[in-house]
């Protein structure tokens, strides 16, 4: 091949890459614009409680998920980094940071790979962590079992016992209805390489939704034997998604009598 021919393809190669980087912040951009529009005219969205957060030092946020797209963690993300000053890290699953666009956004904004040692880094730094621990399984359950939350995982307890930071509990509501999860495609799925696709509405639909944060939840001092440390962490998380639990039905209520 001669260097002319090398240059051309040199040039071919850098200017796809430039035109992937454009259309890649185009593509961020744009989510952006519309993320803050869902936020404001579409869900008219309502924070109660930010003043549980603390302003300073570790804690973790831990709130339920739901709807069939998992919108709930962009929201929930966008709307606290608006009203509060400090950043948020949110702990998202793997695949998500492989989705066009919503993954080099989510890392942007502060997502960050669910890994036991990073969430116990970073509180161990004094920062701010939020995770939703029913995990994709909080996604995939159907309409009609919706706001039903599903096992959480104890991982995020497990970091609270080792870094002694709070957990805050959040209530997100309006997840359910705006993407309401009547079936699922599979082979879809598995062509796109992700653990579930909904069958849903393309596009979500105009409910109202509610963020409320409670007060922070102490946890225990750290046992010393593994088994004790282990089974204190399954009491905590049993005793944090009581505590979402409840606050999602009366969340509900209140919701509804707004909507009214």
């Amino acid at each position: 091949m001669s260097e002319s021919i090398i240059d051309v393809v040199d040039i071919a190669k850098s200017e796809l890459r430039f035109l992937r980087q454009v259309l890649g912040d185009a593509g961020e951009n744009a989510w952006e614009r519309l993320l803050e529009w869902f936020i404001d005219d579409w869900f008219r969205l309502d924070v109660f409680g930010l003043e549980n957060v603390p302003a300073e030092g570790p804690a973790v946020l831990v709130a339920n998920h739901s709807g069939a797209w998992g919108l709930d963690a962009f929201v929930m993300q966008k709307a606290l980094l608006r009203s509060l000053r400090r950043p948020l890290q949110v702990l998202a699953a793997p695949f998500v940071f492989h989705l066009p666009v919503l993954g080099p956004y989510a890392a942007r904004k502060g997502a960050v790979p669910i890994d036991l040692r990073a969430g116990m880094e970073r509180l161990a730094g004094r920062e701010l962590i939020a995770v939703f621990p029913e995990g994709v399984s909080g996604l995939e359950k159907p309409f009609r079992e919706r706001y039903r939350l599903q096992p959480f995982n104890p991982g995020f307890a497990v970091a609270a016992l080792h870094t002694g930071a709070p957990i805050v509990p959040v209530a997100v509501i309006g997840a359910e209805e705006s993407s309401p999860r009547i079936g699922e495609l599979p082979a879809l799925a598995k062509f796109l390489g992700v653990p579930s696709f909904p069958l849903t509405s393309f596009f979500p639909l105009p409910a109202k939704w509610l963020i409320a944060i409670g007060e922070p939840i102490a946890p225990p001092e750290r046992p010393r034997g593994a088994g004790a440390r282990s089974a204190a962490a399954r009491r905590l998380a049993e005793e944090v998604q009581g505590v979402v639990q409840e606050m999602v039905v009366r969340e509900r209520g209140r919701r509804d009598a707004l909507v009214r």
